[in-house]
């Protein structure tokens, strides 16, 4: 078992550099670009130099707001190099959840892509802060987003009040290398480098903390059970907003000098090209990606051969989708993780040698240096092998604790440093945990993570609404779908449709319910506490 990394965000791609400086990095194939671990690493401290040229301090939240284009990576590793604390923003997001995150995380920068998938970035940013078009770029003095200065636009059109990425370039040139590296010797690996935001089984998304040592660590312990070096070039299409994208992709590949390939969006066939034309020799997904990706009816004229392992993850893993992805892709290597962002995100993966049945019917056994137990569900009393109760994990990889947060960070992590995952899981003798259930009402869509309360809470500002509940649903695309109960106010009438209409814009596209009922009543306990199991039951019957 290999000790603990004591290293930075920074220094692990600075040693990379050193190691192999000719060995590509970073490759976006549509873009033709391409970086050596020197080139890359270098773009890196041009980016930290522009970052304190604007003023950020090491400690200082700046949140990104990006699909994967190259600037997010460069950021990523920037400022992993002078301090700042990377905020990272579901590319789905809209207004609402938007000025919530700014808000609660007290971001002093942001820097966003100009729209994504129809949504104008620039359009919210501007409703949010009207002030933007009349202020000097730095200078923001927003009502709603006080903490606001800096918006950086990761694009070549000038807007009013931000700056463009190519500004915080050449204000590197003002800073000195020597100073430069006076920050970042002043950085300790147990500093926060990273945040995310988790949604809350008690509403409000929460600012998951992760340090370096989180991260290096983690990063690597990755790599290593898929067997991944320096040889290797990895395909990442998983976004760089959650963990699997910016910890299992990007750092885990800086961790062993493996080359990052990039994709900016998910699109089934653009992965298929990349894989080809890059000749991969590893790729991420979580199974709805691999799914239209051995579906794609094109899936045959591309040459995946090259393909050898990877990462499946974010939802329950099909056995027959793993089998297929293992026979058709090439990926005999393949390798599933369970954890969460709070778990920096991994805490079991499979091995690379593990048995076929281990490898499509479990999520593995504990990484190096990461304690894994199974206790009875709201103790701390440990369960023997083979009997369910909840999987909770200690050691490096769990996080600093919620931003702002002390009383959800003690719910979550117990006095003993022990996370409870509110996950259900089985282990056997050998350490291998199977999940079975959760205990929080958590939806996983497509492999993103949905809390129920997040969406009532939502519900509850319709002025029609007087009560709502929401509920996982199995679907066959998605693994599940959302679905709303609503009891309407007396004399109010309402459509399916109309609810719908009220989401949109207001909340990520992904987390309108599909499946709206209108109801009376729900099934309660004697005490008045709804039967949420049993309101699932009856939306499964509903609706087969």
């Amino acid at each position: 078992m290999t000790g603990i990394i004591r290293k930075t965000v920074g220094g692990l791609l600075a040693d990379r550099a050193q190691e192999i400086p000719d060995h590509e990095a970073l490759v976006y194939t549509d873009r033709g670009l391409r970086y050596t671990y020197r080139e890359f690493n270098d773009l890196c401290e041009q980016v930290a130099k522009g970052l304190i040229t604007l003023g950020i301090k090491k400690g200082e939240n700046v949140a990104v707001w990006a699909s994967n284009v190259p600037e997010w990576v460069s950021l990523q590793f920037g400022t992993g190099k002078m301090g700042a604390v990377l905020v990272t923003v579901n590319t789905n997001y809209r207004s609402s959840e938007l000025e919530y995150l700014l808000r609660q995380s007290e971001s002093t920068s942001i820097f966003l892509i100009e729209e994504y998938r129809g949504n104008s970035y620039i359009d919210t940013i501007y409703e949010l802060c009207p002030e933007l078009k009349t202020a000097e770029p730095g200078k923001l003095q927003s009502k709603r987003l006080p903490m606001l200065k800096n918006v950086i636009i990761l694009g070549e059109t000038k807007y009013n009040g931000a700056f463009n990425w190519s500004d915080v370039i050449k204000m590197g040139e003002q800073v000195s290398t020597c100073e430069l590296q006076e920050v970042s010797a002043s950085l300790e690996p147990d500093d926060v480098i990273n945040m995310q935001y988790t949604s809350g089984t008690t509403g409000f998304p929460k600012g998951v903390m992760l340090t370096h040592t989180n991260l290096t660590n983690n990063a690597f312990n990755i790599a290593s059970c898929m067997k991944l070096t320096d040889e290797d070039r990895l395909c990442i299409p998983v976004p760089f907003f959650h963990c699997f994208g910016c910890v299992i992709g990007t750092l885990a590949a800086v961790s062993v000098g493996a080359t990052m390939v990039p994709v900016q969006e998910f699109e089934p066939e653009t992965v298929l090209r990349t894989v080809e034309k890059e000749k991969c020799t590893a790729l991420h997904g979580v199974p709805t990606m691999f799914i239209a990706e051995l579906n794609h009816p094109n899936f045959e004229k591309y040459d995946v051969s090259t393909l050898r392992t990877g990462v499946m993850a974010g939802s329950n893993c099909p056995v027959e989708v793993m089998k297929k992805v293992m026979s058709k892709m090439n990926m005999t290597e393949i390798t599933i993780c369970y954890g969460q962002t709070e778990s920096s995100p991994v805490i079991t993966q499979t091995r690379t040698n593990d048995p076929v049945n281990l490898r499509v019917e479990s999520v593995g056994r504990a990484l190096p240096n990461v304690e894994v137990k199974i206790v009875e569900p709201g103790t701390d009393q440990g369960l023997p092998p083979n009997v369910q109760g909840e999987l909770c994990t200690r050691g490096y990889h769990v996080m600093k604790g919620y931003y702002k947060n002390p009383e959800a960070t003690r719910e979550a992590i117990d006095e003993e440093g022990w996370l409870h995952t509110g996950d259900l899981a089985v282990m056997d003798e050998k350490g291998y945990c199977r999940i079975t259930g959760r205990l929080k009402d958590m939806i996983i869509r497509g492999g993103e993570n949905i809390y129920p309360r997040e969406i009532e809470e939502f519900l509850y500002t319709h002025p029609k609404v007087l009560d709502a509940q929401i509920v996982g649903v199995p679907d066959k695309i998605f693994g599940e779908e959302v679905m709303a109960w609503i009891i309407l106010k007396e004399g109010e009438t309402a459509t399916a449709e109309e609810i719908k209409d009220y989401f949109k814009g207001k909340i990520s596209r992904h987390k309108i319910p599909s499946h709206i009922f209108f109801t009376d009543a729900y099934p309660m306990t004697a005490s008045g506490k709804i039967q949420k199991f049993k309101l699932r039951e009856q939306s499964i019957n509903l609706l087969t």
